[in-house]
């Protein structure tokens, strides 16, 4: 199996930490030695020998400086950032070209936070292997702990193979209302569809020839382009995710249900779920931070001019050279509205 790990987004959910120069991906978060690029990096080092990872140009400088193993030619770089369904166009056509077409690919966010790796193993070499036996894309989909709202939903339908757990994929469901996330996590029908996508250049081009002939015809564009006439095409192409431009469109498709726990550190809610907090509910990092009488408090400091909290519950509070921000937990999740007006 070949593994891509798609290294894009604009950082702006967990600003001021996160920014579009450096976004969440190649941060090291929750008190970790390596940094989410370098977590699924080595992730998916257990899968498959050859890994190539996507990153936008702007980004590229700062993924060689990470994963210093990667050789060049398996840095495939975005002459712009674009939607994921150009992320993988990209990937497939470079594959193309240097691989049987019928292997398949395991495609993955660079910035999930996943702590069980031999589950993480297990589901995507389940991935692969049913791939492989039904000559179908496969999903890989993550039980849901809550009712969330910031995600969309597979629904499982019957049962495809009854010994491994795997599922048809009855429909998807766009991120919902609270009341809707609430029933679909009391049905157990539903997973989180969380962008990993396994199937070979094979697979995806009979799915864009039969459902998105406009991208089968990008790809095909792509694959005939010179070095001056990829960048032209790629930016000519439409900024949209694969899900909506191909994966929604495509009967037949299978889902695994993830044996990993998983966590996407949307948020600095999210966040504040994966650090290490003392007794108190408190996670400091950095020099110079004063507090007293807090709890359940996220603090981060990363200048040399004192932080002093006081008499606060449930809050964040981040120093940057970017900005400073203090929010409610609760409302974190307006952190990327405000700070795309920011940046």
């Amino acid at each position: 199996m070949i593994t891509v790990i798609i290294a894009g987004g604009a950082g702006t959910r967990l600003w001021p930490l996160s920014t579009s120069e450096f976004p969440k991906h190649l941060l090291k978060l929750s008190g970790d030695e390596f940094s989410l690029l370098q977590g699924a990096y080595a992730r998916a080092g257990r899968l498959a020998s050859d890994i190539y990872v996507v990153t936008d140009a702007s980004h590229a400088h700062h993924v060689q400086a990470q994963l210093p193993e990667l050789a060049p030619e398996n840095l495939i770089i975005e002459p712009a950032r674009r939607g994921t369904a150009s992320c993988i166009l990209a990937a497939l056509v470079h594959i193309s070209k240097r691989h049987d077409a019928s292997e398949p690919i395991a495609f993955m966010p660079a910035d999930h936070y996943i702590r069980d790796v031999e589950g993480f193993t297990y589901s995507f070499k389940l991935a692969e292997s049913t791939a492989q036996k039904e000559n179908s894309l496969v999903l890989v989909g993550v039980e849901p702990d809550q009712p969330a709202t910031g995600f969309g939903y597979i629904e499982k339908g019957k049962l495809a193979d009854a010994d491994q757990l795997v599922f048809n994929v009855q429909s998807f469901q766009e991120k919902p209302d609270f009341k809707t996330a609430q029933k679909f996590l009391r049905s157990g029908r539903y997973l989180w569809n969380c962008g990993y996508f396994v199937g070979s250049v094979d697979m995806f081009l009979s799915a864009m020839h039969e459902h998105a002939p406009d991208l089968a015809n990008s790809y095909k564009n792509l694959s005939v382009a010179g070095p001056q006439e990829f960048e032209q095409a790629y930016l000519a192409l439409e900024n949209i995710a694969i899900d909506y431009a191909l994966i929604e469109k495509v009967s037949g498709l299978l889902v695994v249900p993830a044996s990993f726990d998983w966590m996407d550190l949307g948020s600095y809610s999210d966040l504040s779920k994966a650090v290490n907090a003392d007794e108190a509910g408190n996670y400091t990092n950095g020099q110079n931070i004063h507090v007293e009488e807090v709890q359940n408090m996220y603090i981060e400091n990363q200048e040399d001019k004192p932080v002093v909290v006081i008499g606060l519950d449930n809050c964040v509070v981040i120093n940057t050279p970017h900005g400073i921000l203090v929010t409610r937990k609760d409302l974190s999740q307006k952190v990327g509205e405000v700070s795309k007006r920011i940046q």
